[in-house]
């Protein structure tokens, strides 16, 4: 007999890709009469509730919760009380899923015995232009995405620090607690961050395959790095969370270089010529690997532009986590000026 699931996704503004992900569960080889699909809505100011409602009275086993604290760590929490399901499916409404998604999640979680079994995303572009496919193709790439394997894929399944977002028992929740709600982004890898500390095992399987669409322009790539910087450093110094690998902290190591670089090099030629020896090397290995991609695509075109994107990956990334230090130091300072006065 199969395993009730339940399928938790978070939601707020994704009228354009909610119907393609509950579509695609729609597809799922895995039995209907199983499976229960709770959307946490929140609060959506477009048409992202009217389509889940939509859905809702087609299908039973669909349902939409409020999740009036907006915030997706807040709507996982929500979701988890509410699942009836022993396993629980965190997916994501940014995205589709192959129709075996389910139900290989199931079969490796039982088979292997792990603590959460997750896949590779295939990254698609999130707009029909150069720039979005180009965006979808760094983040698919090594020198976009470091050793992220469910981003850049592996040929077999192995034990790793995170997956994209991942199929848990909802025992575990109990064991360990549920998502942290003040870690308004990241919370998937801080989460997995402390089930590994408690002796847990995630296990990647590159055969589960989901497709994430990615941000469709460039001005929203850069907002979205940028922010996903600031998260990387300040939940550590505000809630003392380690909530990332060294991967994450290479755009952070780049930046402050590069600031460190442009001050000393107006002290000595000596530092002027070592900057200028990193950015060299920089940009080597950015034209290296866009002209590598741009080969295997077929089309130079993503020659001309990838050293961009990767560029916009890499100093928003390597400021917003500047930023979240900053943000951390000047909030003290001014919780300390109001006691003071």
């Amino acid at each position: 007999m199969s395993d009730f699931v339940s399928i938790i996704i978070p939601s707020r503004n994704e009228e354009k890709f909610i119907g393609k992900c509950l579509d695609s569960i729609l597809e799922q080889d895995y039995p209907k009469d199983n499976l229960e699909v709770l959307v946490v809505d929140g609060m959506s100011e477009d048409k992202t509730r009217e389509i889940v409602e939509d859905y809702s009275k087609k299908h039973s086993f669909i349902k939409m919760i409020d999740n009036p604290e907006i915030y997706t760590p807040f709507g996982l929490n929500i979701a988890i009380e509410e699942a009836k399901g022993d396993i629980i499916v965190r997916m994501d409404a940014h995205a589709g899923y192959q129709n075996d998604y389910v139900s290989k999640c199931i079969h490796f979680l039982n088979k292997e015995r792990v603590d959460n079994v997750g896949g590779i995303i295939k990254t698609m572009p999130g707009g029909k232009t150069t720039i979005a496919k180009a965006i979808a193709l760094s983040l698919s790439h090594v020198f976009g995405a470091g050793n992220s394997y469910f981003r850049i894929g592996s040929l077999e399944p192995q034990f790793v620090d995170t997956v994209f977002r991942g199929c848990y028992r909802k025992e575990i929740f109990e064991k360990i607690g549920k998502f942290n709600e003040q870690m308004l982004r990241s919370q998937d890898f801080e989460f997995n961050l402390r089930l590994k500390e408690n002796n847990g095992k995630i296990l990647l399987v590159p055969n589960i395959i989901s497709f994430y669409y990615s941000q469709p322009t460039l001005w929203g790539f850069i907002k979205h790095n940028f922010t996903d910087g600031v998260w990387i450093t300040y939940p550590y110094f505000k809630f003392k969370i380690e909530a990332f690998s060294w991967r994450h902290l290479v755009p952070l190591f780049f930046v402050s270089m590069l600031f460190f670089g442009f001050f000393l090099a107006q002290i000595s030629t000596g530092f002027l010529l070592l900057l200028i020896l990193f950015i060299s090397l920089y940009l080597a290995f950015s034209f290296y690997f866009s002209f590598k991609i741009a080969k295997r695509q077929k089309d130079f075109i993503f020659f001309f532009i990838l050293p961009f994107i990767f560029l916009a990956r890499h100093v928003p990334y390597g400021l917003g986590s500047i930023w979240g230090a900053v943000k951390y130091f000047l909030e003290k300072y001014r919780a300390i000026d109001v006691k003071g006065n």
